[in-house]
C-alpha cells in the first residue's frame, strides 16, 4: 500500500494522535501509522505509540517518526491491577488499553488528539474537526453494557443518538478532563478505579471509552457534533496482504478498514 501525501483542510487544527499497540499489532500498525499520515486532513504534530517495553515497537517508532511511550508511565496501575476475567476469557488488557487512551490528555500536547486502534486502517479522507464543530464516525450497532456501565458512572441515561464504537476518535483535551472530573466528583475516586469498580466483571463488553466520551459530549453540546457513518469493514486477511487496487475498490464503499479476529466486531457497520 503505498503512501502519497493527504491534502489538508485550510486552517485546520493541528491535532495529535496517540495509539495504544502491544507486538501483536505490528502487522497492522505500521499502515495504521501511514494512513493516517495519508487521510487525516489536519495538521499532525506527533505521533505517540503507547506500549509495553518493546525493542520492536520502539524500532518501528524510530522508523516511521513516531514517540513511544512507556504504557506504565501513563497511569498509577497495570494491568496487572485489573482483575477483570472468567474461566473462559480475560478483559484486563482489553479494559486496561481503553484506560491509557482515556489518560491521553496527559500525554499529548495538541488541544485535539486521534486516538486509533492499532488494528484499523483508514482508506478515504477524514475530517474530525469542521468549523468549529467535532466529527464523531458511527455505527448502529453497540453493546448494552455500554450504557449501563455508564449510567452508573456519570448518574445519567446516555443519549446513544448512534454508536461511536467505530476504532478511533477525536478527543479535546479539556473535556475529556471535564469528563474525568466528573466520575470522580460521582464516585469520589480516582476516575480509572471509578470506573474499574463499577463494571458487570461477569460481562464480557462492560465498559467503552468511546461510548462514554461521545455521550458525555452530547449531553453537553449535541450541536458541536457532526455525526457521519463510519462505513468500516472488518477483514480477516493480513493488512499487508491487501494490493492498492484492491484498497481503492474497497473506498468506494468504505472509509477505513479493520482487521481485528474478534467475532463480536464483525456485524455490518
Amino acid at each position: 500500500m503505498s503512501v502519497q501525501p493527504g491534502i489538508r483542510l485550510n486552517n485546520a487544527p493541528k491535532i495529535d494522535v496517540l495509539i495504544p499497540a502491544i507486538e501483536k499489532d505490528l502487522a497492522t500498525l505500521p499502515l495504521v501509522i501511514d494512513n493516517i499520515r495519508r487521510y487525516v486532513k489536519h495538521p499532525i504534530g506527533s505521533i505517540y505509540i503507547v506500549s509495553p517495553v518493546s525493542t520492536k515497537i520502539r524500532k518501528l517508532c524510530s522508523l516511521k517518526n513516531c514517540i513511544f511511550v512507556n504504557e506504565r508511565s501513563v497511569l498509577p496501575i497495570t494491568k496487572n491491577d485489573i482483575h477483570y476475567q472468567s474461566s473462559r476469557w480475560n478483559r484486563s488488557g482489553w479494559l486496561y488499553q481503553q484506560l491509557l487512551k482515556m489518560n491521553g490528555d496527559s500525554i499529548v500536547k495538541a488541544k485535539y488528539f486521534l486516538v486509533m486502534d492499532a488494528d484499523t486502517v483508514l482508506i478515504k479522507p477524514h475530517s474530525f474537526l469542521v468549523e468549529g464543530k467535532t466529527v464523531f464516525y458511527c455505527r448502529d450497532w453497540s453493546q448494552p453494557e455500554y450504557f449501563k456501565t455508564y449510567r452508573k458512572l456519570l448518574g445519567m441515561k446516555a443519549p446513544r443518538p448512534r454508536s461511536f464504537v467505530t476504532h478511533y476518535m477525536l478527543f479535546d483535551k479539556s473535556k475529556l478532563a471535564a469528563l474525568k472530573q466528573k466520575i470522580e466528583a460521582v464516585h469520589k475516586l480516582p476516575w480509572y478505579k471509578a470506573i474499574i469498580s463499577n463494571i458487570n466483571k461477569k460481562k464480557q463488553f462492560g465498559f467503552s471509552e468511546y461510548e462514554t466520551y461521545a455521550n458525555f459530549m452530547y449531553t453537553k453540546n449535541p450541536g458541536s457534533m457532526i455525526l457521519r457513518s463510519s462505513k468500516n469493514k472488518s477483514l480477516n486477511v493480513n493488512a499487508s496482504s491487501l494490493k492498492e487496487q484492491q484498497i481503492r475498490n474497497l473506498a468506494l464503499k468504505y472509509r477505513s478498514l479493520s482487521f481485528h479476529k474478534r467475532k463480536i466486531y464483525s456485524k455490518a457497520p
